[in-house]
């Protein structure tokens, strides 16, 4: 008579735990490398005041970027 075996579960067979990140876990980085990269591309567009609104000037630089 065999004995029944027991079967480990599906995770224990690759050898560690399955772990998600959420979407925005590597979209914030990524923003905020790509921010760092424009700002560091054109150093002249970094000052501190100006008359444009840095949300839009940002959203101009990203879309340019894109278009290449």
């Amino acid at each position: 008579m065999s004995a029944p075996t027991h079967t480990p579960p599906p995770s224990a067979h690759r050898g560690g735990v399955d772990i998600r990140l959420p979407w925005w876990a590597l979209a914030l980085p990524v923003l905020a490398f790509v921010t760092l990269l424009v700002l560091i591309l054109d150093p002249a567009e970094a000052h501190a005041a100006t008359a444009d609104p840095a949300i839009t000037r940002l959203l101009e630089h990203v879309q340019q970027l894109m278009a290449r």
